[in-house]
């Protein structure tokens, strides 16, 4: 972990993103859309956990980094938010499957009231889960860096923008949350145990997301039924990632001598974010309120 992590502030501008922002392509525009269902509540629960983390690191170094995930992943979760806003401003009401997302962080992998033994194992196995998610994250986070027949196929600038900015950031702190998970416990059948339930359950919501929002678009509805063959077209395009490609991540993850710094391009990611607009947008706008 050489580069620090820190937040950077970005403004995006919705009002110009139509409800398919991957023109005539519905399938594909809420199959990513459910990264915005999953994240805002997915991202806080990760700060959340973290902050029970932090007594317990007692690497300098590691814990700055861990502060700085924390920052960029409240950032995230704000972003991910106003596009659901956005949605529900297009007459797409997201908040059933939200709230479903909700209760699986909040409830069922949220704080219980334990004795100290099982408060520590219970705070191990969070960690262990977000490594594990954060895995996924920088896949994705690669994958939209690469993923030029969106650009072939005019999806939406901003959009686009805000999932690259987000899958960049993703590439550069990929290593922080494995690294916080050794640093604790490394435990391999803990690493083990929580990829199997993490990786199907992302695929699993990743897609019953696309579909609600299918089922739910006032544009498609009740005349597009979202349907695997849908997936693997697009996927054969490049539009989507390939499901080869999803399930693939689990083994490399498991492998003994594994490490985060093994996957993805922070070279990549840092020189998008450079020049990513939605931070011109932001000095423009705080130049101009002041």
């Amino acid at each position: 972990m050489s580069n620090k992590i820190a937040p950077r502030r970005v403004r995006f501008s919705w009002e110009d993103t139509p409800l398919h922002w991957v023109p005539g392509d519905p399938f594909t525009t809420h199959l990513i859309n459910t990264l915005h269902l999953l994240l805002p509540a997915g991202e806080r629960w990760f700060v959340h956990v973290f902050k029970q983390a932090l007594p317990h690191i007692t690497d300098p170094l590691l814990k700055e980094q861990v502060k700085g995930f924390m920052g960029q992943e409240g950032t995230h979760a704000v972003a991910h938010q106003r596009v659901l806003e956005h949605l529900r401003e297009q007459g797409l009401d997201p908040t059933p499957f939200v709230e479903n997302v909700e209760w699986l962080f909040e409830r069922l992998l949220g704080d219980h009231t334990l004795p100290p033994s099982a408060r520590r194992f219970w705070l191990l196995e969070r960690v262990a889960i977000i490594a594990a998610i954060e895995h996924y994250t920088a896949v994705l986070g690669q994958w939209i860096l690469d993923a030029e027949p969106l650009d072939d196929a005019g999806a939406d600038a901003v959009m686009m923008d805000l999932l690259r900015w987000h899958g960049a950031e993703e590439v550069e702190h990929r290593s922080v949350a494995f690294d916080l998970f050794t640093h604790l416990d490394g435990s391999y059948a803990r690493r083990v145990r929580t990829m199997a339930g993490t990786g199907p359950a992302m695929i699993y919501l990743i897609m019953n997301g696309g579909r609600f929002l299918m089922e739910h678009d006032p544009i498609v509805r009740g005349r597009i039924a979202p349907k695997w063959s849908h997936f693997f077209y697009r996927a054969g395009q490049g539009r989507v990632p390939t499901l080869r490609s999803l399930v693939l991540a689990m083994p490399r993850y498991l492998r003994p001598g594994f490490h985060p710094s093994q996957e993805g391009d922070v070279r990549q990611a840092l020189a998008y974010i450079a020049v990513s607009p939605a931070h011109r947008e932001f000095e423009s706008y705080r130049r101009a309120n002041g």
